[in-house]
């Protein structure tokens, strides 16, 4: 591994909100024992999901928010929309997690890294505004600035706008250091740790919170969802909807979460006797889109798989498992194994593959360092952790996928791949411990 000539940047804090549980140990219990976090929402009694069926974080709610994990930012709570208090609250658990000790960090050098989603207003906070624009069932635009803006809440922007969790949390934990959000929707995860690591390589910081926040439980998403993508609508049993790489699989399941990484150089790591979930080795991102304007997820992954390999100094035979962006979607999960068989070649239906969008959906943003977090905790046990709902392989995608029981391992070395629907595609390579 090419780690000699850079500062080592180390995971020294987790902090994670998932629809299979909260915090590291019922995220980690729910990954050793299979349990499922896909249902009927209890959130929402209507969204365009088929069935009601998501996968969202129903423990994450107004008591809850108040109570526990927003306690010290109650005051802002206000201009928090859900994914922002979701993102804030993550690092909350990270800070927890890490136990850093905040009066002692050198606050110019603590950064953040933070993804989002593009954050939507849900209808009721626009429904006044737009029957104020409204001439009967035609809504007129040149009204929106007198007679439209004046029926929204004052501090409305500031709740949806995707930078917001950097600010919170910098805000929070008094870190003045560099302070960035990324907006690439699934690709989001990858790059925040990218970025960070660079950050911390050249010297700017010495600690850097990264995360990534998403929720695609809304009621305006899951419309979006629905018209764009292929959303499972089968088997009966929800818990069996989200189906990586099987056969019958049928498409995403739509879902929430949030999480955040303390990234620690590692000297300053050492120093404070650190906890250590990993090392972040490197990351690659590309995005390909044909001359028609179609995306070419194939190739946009292939380019971020080798680069990320290229940048942690290893080789694809060194990668000990993939932990894949497995959506679930008939033609996507195939264009991932030819991505895959591009740069591993022979080797593409030996390595162990798993696939936890299986176990919460896909939240757009928020699920690349979730499910690299599932390896991470999993690797903390010596195992791999097994993909839900594989039962019939599919010729189309013939990979090594770990299915019903954790895989036990010494290969702490992953590769995560994460893709969007438009092209862009992010990976990183990270060894646990």
């Amino acid at each position: 591994m090419n780690t000699e000539s850079r500062r080592r940047i180390l995971i020294t804090g987790m902090g994670i909100l998932s629809p299979i549980g909260i915090g590291v140990e019922a995220f980690q219990n729910s990954l050793m024992t299979g349990k499922s976090g896909v249902k009927k929402s209890e959130l929402y009694p209507y969204l365009a999901a088929p069935d009601t069926c998501v996968a969202e974080v129903s423990d994450f709610n107004s008591t809850t928010i108040k109570k526990q994990y927003l306690k010290g930012q109650r005051k802002s709570i206000k201009v928090m929309c859900r994914e922002i208090q979701l993102g804030v609250a993550s690092a909350n658990l990270a800070m927890e997690d890490s136990a850093i000790d905040l009066e002692a960090v050198d606050s110019e050098r603590f950064g953040i890294e933070f993804g989002a989603n593009l954050m939507l207003s849900p209808p009721e906070v626009l429904y006044g505004a737009c029957v104020a624009c409204s001439d009967g069932d035609q809504f007129q635009f040149e009204r929106w600035g007198t007679d439209g803006l004046a029926k929204m809440e004052p501090l409305w922007l500031l709740k949806y706008l995707p930078n917001m969790p950097a600010c919170h949390i910098g805000i929070i934990i008094d870190a003045r250091g560099p302070n960035n959000s990324i907006t690439q929707a699934e690709a989001s995860g990858n790059l925040v740790l990218g970025e960070a690591q660079r950050v911390i390589e050249r010297g700017w910081a010495d600690v850097m919170v990264a995360g990534v926040t998403g929720t695609r439980v809304h009621e305006v998403k899951s419309i979006h969802a629905k018209f764009w993508e292929e959303l499972a609508d089968s088997p009966a049993d929800f818990t069996k909807r989200s189906r990586p790489f099987d056969k019958a699989r049928t498409g995403q399941v739509v879902g929430e979460a949030a999480c955040s990484l303390l990234l620690e150089e590692k000297t300053h790591a050492e120093k404070r006797g650190a906890k250590v979930w990993g090392e972040v080795l490197g990351t690659g991102a590309s995005c390909v889109v044909n001359r028609d304007g179609l995306a070419d997820a194939r190739v946009a992954m292939a380019n971020s798989i080798r680069a990320a390999l290229n940048r942690a100094g290893v080789e694809p035979g060194d990668i000990g498992h993939i932990n894949a962006h497995g959506l679930g979607e008939r033609l996507f999960d195939v264009q991932e194994y030819q991505a895959i068989q591009d740069v591993f070649g022979d080797k593409a239906s030996e390595v162990p593959v798993t696939a936890l969008k299986s176990y919460f959906g896909n939240s757009g943003s928020g699920c690349g360092i979730v499910e690299a977090s599932g390896s991470l905790v999993a690797l903390k046990q010596g195992v791999i952790p097994p993909t839900l709902n594989y039962e019939t392989p599919d010729p189309d995608c013939p990979l090594n996928v770990v299915r019903n029981e954790p895989l036990p391992t010494e290969n702490k070395l992953f590769l995560k791949i994460s893709t969007t629907g438009f092209g862009q595609a992010s990976a990183s390579v990270i060894c646990g411990v």
